[in-house]
């Protein structure tokens, strides 16, 4: 409950934007940024006489992804119309699934490597095809106000997963998403930009307050106009606060008042009502009499599953156990996405030290990565060449700081290593050279000698310092130790 005096419940409905080239029951593209009302025909846009035939990648994708989410998988699924009228939708009914979806009763598991909530399975209680609708466009220009209507989007495949009322906070909620995201890119089925309309969030939100009597809930509403996950934790945050503070004022219960729909104003940060909520049968779904129920065969659902390769919580499962990395870690590099995680791999393999990649790679790479915006397949250093650079870290030859100004000098001019070491003139002392620097600092730091014969330890560090400045090759562990056995000989 997080220190209110209720509990949060959310359930969400997403829909995603299958990567499909044409739309779910025509052969019109899909692409994105095309000069408004280009991708139409008759089929996408209800003209009479048309009729529409399945996409049968839309399927398969959509089939990848229910196995992906543990759904079940009847052997036949329906085309349902889905009846109501808005300007962008002229055929005046959407196609959909109603009674027999192509998948349900599924689940996700999330969790929070920093534990700032319990580890949760969240149900999903089904995952369904349907095509969008067109794009209402309002020009709110002062002395112009008008709409306009781009119906491009019109019939492109979404998958709407939809989940039971198992979220509890915006913490969880954005955990959610984020960990379906990442799956649906692991499996490659859709390319989730929130931007241009591939992945969208609605949320269904009330409030469960305790009482003498039992559990009080308030009215659900529905939040629409969501556009980033972090919209989506601002958006739920707000809605329980305004639901606690209208029950407060009225006392209104669930089933009181019809369902709201409410949109999200992220420059104001609140939730305006929209319209109150229609129910299912305010629809009047029936059977597509133009499309014909769809079969799946064992062999169809086992292909899909071969398809899927290795999703991200088995993935950070085997790092853990394999690698021996803490949660954490195996949380950041998986999210990065399976190009990083194999980059992980082959450096973690060559260079046998697998905790020390995974702290370059999550410190020295991505940031390389963030900062020039690219992917990991465009970063200069290949897994062998910074394996090597880790082995001589790990064995001495070069201290963790001239690692870093290599591995930089390598990204900058996309040197070898041993060009990149030769620019910076990094050459290795020798044992006759480090004792001479070694009685050198130590005659000049009597106090520090003193403060060591005393126990000190730690005074030692002052000298790496100081030894650096006069050598920058001056190995910070060789100096350390060598300093020591002088002052225990003195």
């Amino acid at each position: 409950m997080n220190g209110t005096p209720y509990t949060t419940v959310i359930g969400l409905e997403v829909h995603v934007q299958l990567k499909t080239r044409t739309k779910l029951f025509c052969r019109c593209s899909t692409a994105f940024g095309a000069a408004p009302n280009t991708q139409t025909c008759p089929v996408c846009i209800g003209l009479p006489g048309s009729l529409p035939v399945m996409n049968r990648q839309a399927y398969v994708l959509a089939l990848k992804t229910a196995l992906a989410l543990h759904c079940d998988i009847p052997a036949c699924t329906k085309w349902d119309r889905k009846n109501y009228f808005y300007p962008d939708l002229p055929k005046g009914y959407q196609i959909s699934q109603f009674d027999l979806p192509m998948s349900r009763d599924g689940y996700l598991d999330i969790g929070d490597p920093q534990g700032r909530f319990p580890d949760r399975r969240v149900r999903i209680l089904r995952a369904h095809l349907e095509e969008d609708a067109g794009k209402s466009m309002h020009d709110e220009v002062a002395g112009r106000a008008d709409s306009r209507i781009d119906l491009n989007r019109a019939g492109t495949p979404l998958l709407e997963i939809v989940t039971h009322p198992d979220l509890r906070s915006p913490e969880e909620t954005k955990a959610y998403l984020t960990e379906l995201k990442l799956l649906l890119s692991y499996i490659d089925v859709s390319d989730c930009n929130m931007q241009e309309g591939s992945l969208r969030v609605d949320a269904n939100v009330n409030l469960h307050l305790p009482s003498p009597s039992g559990t009080i809930a308030t009215p659900i509403v529905e939040i629409k106009n969501m556009n980033s996950f972090r919209a989506v934790e601002r958006a739920l945050a707000f809605e329980a606060a305004r639901q606690y503070q209208v029950w407060q004022e009225t006392g209104r219960k669930l089933g009181d008042v019809p369902k709201q729909t409410r949109g999200w104003d992220d420059q104001a940060q609140v939730t305006r009502a929209q319209r109150h909520k229609e129910e299912s049968s305010d629809y009047r779904y029936f059977p597509d009499p133009d499309l014909v129920p769809v079969r799946v065969t064992p062999a169809e659902i086992d292909a899909a599953r071969a398809a899927l390769g290795e999703l991200p919580a088995a993935l950070r499962d085997r790092l853990v156990t394999t690698y021996a990395l803490d949660r954490y870690d195996a949380d950041v590099l998986v999210n990065q996405g399976r190009p990083l995680v194999d980059y992980f791999e082959q450096v973690a393999a060559q260079c046998q030290d697998p905790k020390r990649a995974s702290n370059w790679i999550q410190q020295d790479v991505l940031r390389t990565l963030n900062e020039r915006g690219i992917g990991i397949a465009e970063f200069a250093v290949a897994p062998p060449v910074l394996a090597e650079l880790l082995r001589m870290v790990g064995s001495g030859t070069l201290d963790t700081m001239r690692g870093r100004q290599v591995l930089q000098q390598m990204v900058d001019t996309g040197s070898d290593l041993a060009t990149a070491i030769a620019a910076l003139g990094i050459t290795e002392m020798s044992d006759e050279a480090l004792v001479t620097l070694c009685r050198e600092l130590l005659a000049a730091n009597p106090k520090i000698v003193a403060d060591v014969k005393n126990g000190k330890q730690q005074a030692l560090g002052a000298l790496i310092g100081q030894a650096r400045k006069r050598n920058p090759n001056a190995d910070p562990t060789r100096v350390r130790k060598v300093c020591a056995e002088l002052i225990e000989e003195m």
